[in-house]
């Protein structure tokens, strides 16, 4: 189905909603094949081309993932991509190769403490003219933690992003996985192959393995930004998975047929093009870059080492299949939760998921939000969420508000927590007493933010520069969440405590004594 205004007055796009379906669309009238998929001759004198997201033999039922492509030129014209020039980045004047995010993966180390961010500092020019004046996706993107192997398809990436600039003549596919962007500050534009779509804060897109795209920078009044920098910088958080099949909806089980991210809420792109011709009809020039192993690549022109192609990726006319980009607003998830005592596990407000091609009903990487909602009203649950080591490592962002465990405001929008495999967290203090002396006497409704978290079976490793920088790494983070958690001065029970160790320390020597005179 198509929805000419998505429920959203600020959106200018049309969308097919379902996930996971069969879709069909054309910009030009009589551009898609009819009948067969790659015809001797396709309308219009297009090329035919096919891109597949799983392997050929992938069974339908298990989400076989392809999408047949009726394009101006087809995507081989664009093979002479070759990696960045390298960057002298050690003191012994060595150079590296140009990794995206800015920092290799396996220069990440591991962490076994709570770790909490503020807000990154802005890498966007400051009164000083000491930072960067233009920046788009591609460069404002920071790898924040690591696992796994994106060689081995298997593993996960996490970033903070920041830009200024529209990607207006550059483009961006990714061989390592699938992108799942939150955007926090500023609505983006995002151009793919197969469409274009809208995203602001509070939703959510998806691109899958491969596919071009390039974000572009909404104002406030809703216009794009394509030639010049906004005054503020867009910000917001993202997820890569290397896992081969890359995301679905999580199953329902006992809950049934419905809830949680409902199928029909998802949004795909309808066909579109975009940069073919400029004002005076030649071909827009474009820099196409492509990431692989986490590096970057770049396809120069023919006359030069860098420097634009005059090929724009956008040139699909029609197209037909179900590997494709979609978009999703967190506010239309139906939140599940106890209604009457216990605070339950946190997989409940589980967006989507992409389970591990290894261990059996275990997630390689979940989405996870903790949206409004109505908190249990037994009189003797303890509201927020518990203390908890967890085999899996989680890593949170706030997109607005605040976050219910962590209501003492160093927690901000912006700002993230890692909390790494088997690493102890939990309510601060300040949660811990208000929690505590809550009568729960009736229905609480917490609207007060909407946060996430990206959460992973594997141990996360952490770049260098989100360890370093103080003014960005929040130092006092768990002292002063938990360091008044200290012995219960109320603990009623000291007397019977030592009497119960006493004993079990007898117990022990009469059994070693009855042991020596056998």
């Amino acid at each position: 189905m198509t929805d000419s205004n998505n429920n959203n007055k600020d959106d200018p796009f049309s969308y097919l909603h379902g996930f996971g379906n069969e879709f069909e669309s054309e910009c030009l009238e009589g551009a898609l094949p009819q009948g067969r998929n790659n015809p001797k001759q396709p309308p219009y004198h297009l090329y035919t081309e096919q891109l597949s997201g799983t392997a050929f033999t992938k069974p339908r039922t298990a989400g076989n993932r392809r999408v047949w492509l009726y394009r101006l030129q087809p995507s081989v014209t664009a093979l002479s991509q070759r990696p960045l020039e390298p960057v002298v980045k050690n003191n012994d004047g060595r150079k590296e190769p140009v990794y995206f995010g800015h920092t290799p993966p396996t220069d990440c180390e591991p962490q076994v403490n709570a770790l909490r961010w503020h807000p990154r500092p802005s890498i966007i020019n400051d009164s000083n003219d000491n930072k960067n004046e233009s920046i788009t996706f591609i460069e404002g993107c920071q790898l924040m933690c690591h696992g796994g192997s994106s060689a081995q398809k298997q593993g996960v990436a996490m970033y903070l992003w920041e830009c200024n600039t529209s990607m207006t003549h550059s483009s961006l596919s990714n061989a390592d996985g699938e992108f799942l962007l939150v955007p926090q500050r500023g609505t983006i534009r995002v151009v793919t192959e197969l469409g274009m779509l809208q995203v602001a804060p509070q939703e959510i897109i998806v691109i899958p393995r491969g596919i071009h795209f390039s974000v572009h920078l909404v104002k406030e009044d809703g216009d794009e930004d394509a030639t010049t920098t906004t005054t503020t910088s867009h910000r917001g958080y993202m997820l890569e998975v290397y896992g081969g099949d890359g995301f679905q909806l999580p199953e329902l089980g006992p809950i049934g047929s419905n809830g949680l991210a409902n199928a029909r809420d998802f949004c795909h792109p309808v066909a579109a093009t975009y940069g073919q011709t400029n004002k005076n009809n030649n071909m827009t020039p474009f820099q196409m870059y492509a990431k692989m192993q986490s590096q970057l690549f770049v396809q120069p022109t023919a006359s030069s080492d860098s420097g634009p192609s005059s090929l724009s990726p956008y040139n699909v006319v029609a197209w037909h299949g179900n590997y494709l980009p979609y978009k999703y607003d967190l506010q239309k998830f139906c939140t599940v939760n106890s209604v009457s005592y216990d605070h339950l596990d946190p997989s409940i407000y589980t967006v989507l998921t992409c389970p591990s091609s290894t261990l059996q009903g275990t997630a390689l990487t979940d989405f996870v939000i903790f949206p409004p909602r109505y908190m249990a009203t037994d009189e003797n649950t303890f509201r927020p969420p518990w203390f908890h080591r967890n085999t899996m490592s989680e890593y949170m962002g706030l997109i607005v508000g605040q976050y219910d465990a962590k209501p003492n405001g160093a927690f901000l929008p912006g700002g993230a927590s890692l909390h790494n495999c088997m690493v102890p967290h939990g309510p601060d203090a300040v949660a811990v007493q208000k929690a505590t002396a809550d009568p729960c006497t009736e229905p609480t409704y917490f609207d007060k933010g909407l946060a996430f978290m990206f959460e992973t079976y594997l141990p996360l490793t952490v770049a260098p520069v989100a360890l370093t920088d103080v003014e960005w790494l929040d130092v006092n983070y768990a002292p002063s969440s938990w360091k008044s958690l200290t012995v219960s001065g109320q603990f009623s029970a000291w007397e019977a405590l030592v009497q119960v160790e006493q004993e079990a320390q007898e117990k022990l020597t009469r059994r070693k004594a009855a042991s020596e005179t056998k």
